[in-house]
């Protein structure tokens, strides 16, 4: 298994404030991780949230986490294949936090926006020396800086 390393407080604290509310949106969380941010989104009032993560194993924890609810969904798989193969499903919200080394960033934030419906926010967390800005530009909104962690905003019009 790849080494976790989970969204920070400041940044997870920091993205919800941006985001203002996420009541009633479909919420989409890639690289899930420890499911923190997709939990933290299903505690302020998302009608549903998506996990996905390649680790069979941190889907399976994810899991247990959240036997009791029923809006959520785990699904085990390469994100980049996730996206590509959604034809039938469409998210307000997709949060990304890749490994800090990914580097198939175009490719992420291209299918994300696929996925997005109009009006839906795109959320990548990478390292600050990556500048994603110049991807999908006619969709970039912005990057805010917390350390050594961005995240960066793109909005489907």
């Amino acid at each position: 298994m790849r080494e976790l390393r989970p969204t920070s407080n400041l940044v997870k604290q920091a993205l919800f404030n941006i985001l203002y509310s996420v009541k009633g949106k479909e919420f989409l969380d890639l690289f899930a991780g420890t499911g923190q941010i997709g939990m933290a989104a299903l505690e302020k009032g998302t009608k549903s949230v998506v996990f996905v993560d390649i680790e069979r194993e941190r889907i399976n924890q994810i899991r247990k986490k959240l036997k009791n609810f029923e809006n959520v969904k785990f699904v085990s798989k390469d994100v980049l294949k996730y996206l590509k193969d959604q034809a039938d499903e469409s998210f307000d919200i997709v949060f990304a936090d890749p490994p800090y080394d990914y580097k198939y960033y175009d490719k992420l934030i291209k299918e994300g926006l696929r996925v997005l419906r109009n009006g839906g926010m795109l959320i990548v967390e990478h390292r600050f020396k990556n500048d994603l800005s110049s991807i999908e530009p006619n969709f970039y909104l912005e990057s805010r800086k917390y350390g050594d962690t961005v995240i960066s905003f793109w909005r489907k019009q």
